[in-house]
């Protein structure tokens, strides 16, 4: 039988190199949304964005906000490519991980616009089983949760902000009510597909990281909000409230 000369056949060392990324290349802090389109939202707050890299269609910018520098990434929609994405961004040595994706809502209060700040995670994707044993509980920084619920009270006003775990799945088309209600039993009041994921890593490699998800639509009701204007303002103000949690970060500092 064959076996591995290597341990681990890829590391997120190995990426890195393969994408020519160094530490000091990218900033104390990055912001990680999913689509390309939320990242360029992202760029237009920094100051003289240089690109990192663009392979596949994953494209990393450095650039500074108010004499700080951040890295920013389309760090991918799924629990599989947001791994790779984040074991990069782990390996450079980031010193504070934002996630800004969406989610759909697991209570029927919840409007489409309304913004979640994750603290814990349940599992229910195929990339942490490769990770961390069954009963790893994925979980935020506390300090940033905290600031970041704060901000976003402030820099949102027209959304409710609400805490608590997600539910991370892999398959969009199979949220049944069996596999809705489980994760509800578990205490999950959203669901997405990266949280889990994102920060499981974070947590290995001893990185703080905070989520922040708009309410893109309700699983309870069935109501789909992609195109309501509520969610587009949602996403506006998740990133203003990133940048907000950037300043607040570097004025305790």
């Amino acid at each position: 039988m064959s076996q591995m000369r290597k341990e681990v056949h890829m590391t997120g060392k190995d990426l890195m190199g393969m994408v020519q990324l160094r530490p000091q290349d990218v900033g104390k802090y990055a912001i990680v949304p999913g689509p390309k389109e939320r990242m360029e939202a992202i760029l237009k707050n920094l100051k003289d964005p240089i690109k990192n890299f663009s392979f596949m269609e994953y494209t990393m910018y450095t650039g500074s906000y108010e004499n700080t520098k951040v890295t920013t990434i389309n760090g991918g929609r799924f629990a599989a490519d947001t791994s790779i994405t984040t074991e990069i961004l782990c390996n450079a040595e980031v010193k504070y991980m934002i996630r800004a994706g969406s989610c759909g809502a697991l209570r029927e209060d919840m409007k489409v616009g309304d913004l979640i700040v994750v603290d814990t995670a349940i599992k229910g994707e195929g990339v942490t089983q490769y990770y961390v044993d069954k009963n790893f509980i994925p979980a935020a920084d506390r300090n940033l949760t905290r600031d970041i619920v704060s901000v976003a009270k402030t820099c949102a006003p027209a959304s409710q902000v609400y805490t608590g775990a997600c539910w991370t799945t892999d398959s969009i088309l199979r949220e049944t009510r069996e596999h809705v209600g489980n994760a509800i039993k578990q205490g999950a009041i959203a669901v997405d597909m990266v949280s889990a994921a994102f920060l499981t890593i974070c947590q290995l490699y001893k990185i703080p990281a905070a989520v922040i998800l708009a309410v893109s639509d309700n699983v309870i009701t069935g109501e789909m909000g992609f195109m309501n204007p509520n969610y587009y303002f949602a996403e506006t103000s998740m990133v203003k409230i990133c940048f907000e949690l950037i300043r607040k970060m570097e004025n305790k500092n």
